[in-house]
């Protein structure tokens, strides 16, 4: 397809509804004409945690006025639009079904394509919107729900190298902080903690590093922090920060190691000839440490990394109407129905992960 896509987007797959409007050019580049997001910190702050039911019923409150005000924002009507593109999974059912059928009857009303998109390629393609990168290209994937390391071929073609056999990394940074009493969300919490604490004063553990294939766990590391806990209460201030800063320091260097041996296989994978590019995506991609160390791994062994700004990383409109519009212009839209999927792989061809907690496919 060569002409210009003017796509809305809807995202409603945990705790944020957003809707945005994207124009894909026809020489391929993209441009955001608006991005409005209503995140659900308050509604869910007392739980320490995301309630699917309440985010479900918080989507279904505002979704309509969150797309009236991206259509705004836009300067367009839909009418104006080229087509619809909506989170069909994974993620939380309620949460997806609410975005879903908004976007179904939206669509069936005006006559325009709808385009079902994966959360996961969302993520995955948003370097095409910020810095018009083309695949192929190694892809860390480390949000609330999902940790992955993934090869992006080609769009629409991709290949899991590893994925986490229990926890998420960003699912692990907040029951740290539910643990150690800072609140939710436990990302930005634990990274602001440890900024005052030292790095080497709880010794903990770094979970699967060295191991031949490039998958990740988080389970035992909580475990070992909550032990470390223990052992000095009742918890002072500064006891605190060197937990998070300890954590995130294990986090860090896991990480480097992992993603270190997923760019092995990466280079084997993708031949002499092909760039080196490492893509970040996900809310854990704003962590500073995590970023530093990443950036040194990847200077060492001669990758680029891009990383998209923080609003792009964490869950919004935009990456689901750039990863619609990129669909359309290559013609990977089917006509059949489709419905929400809690679970849905990027890679349905990689095998399942069981770990000692959840499947690796929801990763």
């Amino acid at each position: 397809m060569t002409k210009d896509l003017t796509i809305l987007g809807i995202e409603t797959s945990c705790d944020e509804t957003a809707a945005a409007v994207v124009r894909r050019g026809a020489d391929s580049r993209g441009a955001i004409l608006s991005n409005v997001i209503r995140a659900q910190f308050e509604q869910h702050r007392a739980f320490g945690g995301v309630v699917p039911e309440v985010a479900a019923r918080a989507h279904v409150e505002c979704l309509d006025h969150i797309v009236a005000e991206a259509l705004t924002q836009a300067a367009v009507d839909l009418a104006g639009l080229d087509g619809i593109a909506v989170t069909a999974g994974p993620g939380l059912v309620g949460g997806l079904i609410v975005g879903v059928t908004t976007a179904k009857a939206l669509a069936a009303v005006h006559g325009m394509p709808l385009v079902p998109v994966n959360h996961l390629e969302a993520h995955a393609l948003t370097v095409g919107l910020t810095e018009s990168a083309r695949p192929p290209y190694l892809l860390l994937l480390v949000s609330g729900g999902h940790t992955q390391v993934l090869l992006v071929h080609a769009i629409g073609r991709y290949e899991r190298l590893g994925t986490t056999i229990d926890d998420a990394l960003g699912e692990a940074f907040d029951k740290t902080a539910k643990l150690l009493g800072l609140g939710f969300p436990g990302g930005p919490a634990v990274e602001a903690a440890a900024r005052s604490g030292d790095a080497d004063r709880f010794k903990l553990p770094r979970p699967l590093v060295g191991r031949a294939e490039p998958h990740f766990s988080f389970a035992g590391l909580k475990t070992a922090l909550l032990h470390a806990a223990k052992a000095v209460e009742p918890l002072s201030e500064q006891a605190v920060a060197d937990l998070c800063a300890s954590f995130q320091k294990a986090v860090a260097e896991t990480m480097k190691d992992r993603v270190g041996c997923a760019m092995g296989i990466a280079d084997a994978k993708l031949g002499r000839y092909a760039p080196r590019r490492l893509v970040v995506a996900g809310g854990v991609a704003a962590n500073q440490v995590l970023r530093a160390a990443l950036a040194d791994l990847a200077d060492k062994r001669g990758y680029t990394v891009s990383i998209p700004p923080l609003a792009l990383c964490t869950d919004n409109g935009a990456m689901i109407a750039w990863a619609g519009a990129e669909r359309l212009a290559h013609g990977l839209v089917s006509a059949a129905p489709f419905t929400a999927r809690a679970r849905w792989p990027l890679d349905e061809h990689a095998s399942p992960m069981l770990g000692t907690g959840r499947l690796g496919v929801k990763a």
